[in-house]
């Protein structure tokens, strides 16, 4: 506290405001406000000796010189859907800095740019945008309580990245504070820092404080569509099809998969498959565009809905129809205990393939995988541009996920299965795997320092690496799965 007292440039009254001990009544309060996979909510669960809610940069900045002056981890939370729960779980002695309160959006819809603080969630910052223009958006990820801090660091995914790439791909600047206490722009920290954060997890390198980011045109009505086919109703066929064109449509059309157990209405279980989509047009232009490269699928003009982009937020959200964007102010998100792998695709999955998966979900009733489709824009920017290795030639992104609600974590075996089984059809030497969708089974049997290698490749963990030592030689922040320092 001594240490917070003099180095923070707040008022002393700030100062104890933001920070909890155990012993403070809103500890756990505060400890769980944020904490999305309930794994990781358990008495055995270690939580931090220090929990820092700061309330400006100047906070932030004195919290890190504090704790590397008394030998404690710090761990960063922004939304908290770390999959893994590394922003606020470590094994040793640690301080947790939440920056809940440093979420300001700032939009400037003549520069088409906005300012946004770390602690933000991209609720939040889709709604800053809606409130100043209904012509222009942001591209990231579906779910609104996701905070910005990690996830634009991870690359950061969405509806509209075949369109404008992820949203790493559209920051212009950033704010960072780093081990020794300095907070740097874009301009003071040089382009090789700049470079490693949007997409190389900004965990390794600092506290991120904020972004600038690109906004992006969207017309006044877009399309979206769920279309739900069944295996009696040809789902095979439609996913080995989907895999071969899904990355080849109009850079407008995002058509993604959600596969699933259900029943066929007779009483039977089946697999059912969810072609899910985001058309920045209107129905009348989607509809001839799906009949001419996917009429197998048999879009009709009931499946369809127009609205506004912001609109399709709440839709992809699984928001209740007719929801104010308001809802997106809400920072809670219905919680449950998950596990999630990652892979990347490059060749299509035969049919035998599929049929041999689908036979998996009949093991399990909570299981579900989400295939997000490449192509267009990912396709077009240099594999150098940013640690994010995943552009041309790659199809789509896998997901595998499984949640439960009861405190038995045997169902996690599943997903080992169904990813063990997919070895054969998915990337390789190395196989990849999406940064922000953590996975500590990663690098179980490689030497601890190089676990990343297995999800960036050689040519990225070396440069990232050497970014390390440089900024960090001292290998302050460090995690499970963070970037050590290069030893030549």
């Amino acid at each position: 506290m001594q240490c917070l007292y003099s180095h923070s440039a707040a008022p002393t009254s700030s100062i104890s405001v933001m920070v909890y001990t155990p012993e403070h009544p809103a500890y756990s309060s505060v400890l769980e406000s944020s904490i999305q996979n309930l794994r990781f909510n358990s008495s055995t669960t270690r939580g931090p000796r220090y929990i820092i809610t700061p309330l400006s940069e100047s906070g932030v900045k004195s919290t890190v010189i504090c704790a590397r002056r008394h030998k404690l981890q710090i761990r960063v939370r922004s939304g908290g859907h770390d999959y893994e729960g590394l922003s606020y779980i470590s094994f040793k002695p640690f301080v947790l800095i939440d920056l809940v309160h440093l979420r300001k959006v700032h939009v400037n819809v003549k520069d088409k740019t906005a300012w946004v603080e770390a602690g933000a969630n991209l609720g939040e910052v889709y709604y800053g945008i809606a409130n100043k223009s209904n012509v222009l958006a942001f591209s990231a990820g579906v779910c609104p309580t996701i905070g910005v801090g990690g996830h634009i660091s991870g690359g950061g995914q969405g509806t509209l990245m075949r369109k404008y790439g992820l949203a790493a791909d559209n920051v212009l600047d950033a704010r960072i504070v780093t081990a020794k206490g300095k907070i740097l722009d874009r301009k003071s920290m040089g382009e090789n820092l700049f470079w490693a954060i949007r997409g190389g997890g900004g965990a390794s390198f600092g506290v991120i404080l904020s972004w600038k980011i690109k906004l992006v045109d969207v017309p006044p009505v877009v399309t979206v569509f769920t279309a739900r086919r069944t295996l009696e109703q040809g789902a095979t066929k439609l996913v080995h099809k989907w895999q071969k064109i899904a990355d080849k449509f109009p850079e407008d059309l995002f058509v993604r998969l959600l596969i699933m157990r259900a029943d066929n209405g007779q009483g039977r279980k089946t697999v059912q498959v969810l072609f899910n989509s985001l058309f920045l047009g209107t129905t009348k232009q989607l509809l001839p565009l799906m009949n001419g490269s996917f009429p197998e699928l048999g879009l009709k003009a009931e499946e369809c809905l127009e609205m506004s982009w912001i609109q399709s937020i709440l839709y992809f959200a699984q928001s209740p129809k007719g929801a104010s964007i308001d809802v997106l102010l809400n920072r809670t998100h219905p919680r449950s205990s998950f596990k999630a792998k990652s892979d990347f695709v490059k060749t299509p999955v035969p049919e035998v393939g599929l049929k041999r998966l689908w036979k998996k979900f009949f093991q399990n009733t909570t299981g579900m995988i989400i295939l997000d489709p490449y192509g267009g824009r990912m396709s077009k920017i240099s594999e150098s541009e940013t640690p994010f290795p995943h552009r041309n030639g790659t199809l789509y992104n896998i997901q595998y996920y499984i949640s439960w609600s009861s405190p038995n974590a045997s169902q996690a075996n599943w997903i080992s299965n169904v990813y063990n089984y997919m070895t054969p059809y998915v990337s390789k030497s190395p196989r990849s795997s999406y940064i922000n969708y953590k996975d500590l089974d990663l690098g179980k049997n490689v030497s601890a320092s190089y676990t990343n290698a297995i999800s960036w490749g050689t040519k990225y963990f070396q440069r990232l690496a050497k970014v390390k030592a440089t900024v960090d030689p001292q290998n302050f922040f460090r995690a499970e799965q963070s970037i050590p320092v290069f030893a030549s």
